[in-house]
């Protein structure tokens, strides 16, 4: 059961990844110029509120140290590779095991 939340997350994620693709495509297409929407505006579209809230936890329980080099470095990368990254990693985590045959 565990696994298939874990697929169906990484799935989801790589879903994301796509659609972040895709809008960035259309806005580099109508731009004429390449166009990488951060995390961080992405989220910020999305929920404000909930940017507040994480910024706040983040520096509560790890310390600003953790929100304020770390935290924003990873909102200042483009939304697809995060999504795509955080995919992969999920799908990898809970791949079948390949057996192997001694000879």
């Amino acid at each position: 059961m565990f696994r298939l939340v874990v697929r169906l997350a990484g799935l989801f994620a790589l879903a994301g990844a796509v659609i972040g693709l895709v809008v960035d495509g259309t806005k580099s297409i109508a731009a004429s110029a390449l166009v990488l929407t951060p995390l961080g505006e992405a989220w910020l579209a999305v929920s404000p509120a909930s940017l507040g809230r994480a910024e706040a936890v983040v520096e509560a329980h790890l310390g600003r140290f953790a929100w304020d080099p770390l935290a924003t470095a990873l909102l200042a990368l483009p939304v697809w590779l995060v999504f795509g990254v955080l995919g992969a990693l999920l799908l990898l985590a809970v791949r079948p095991a390949r057996f192997r045959v001694s000879a």
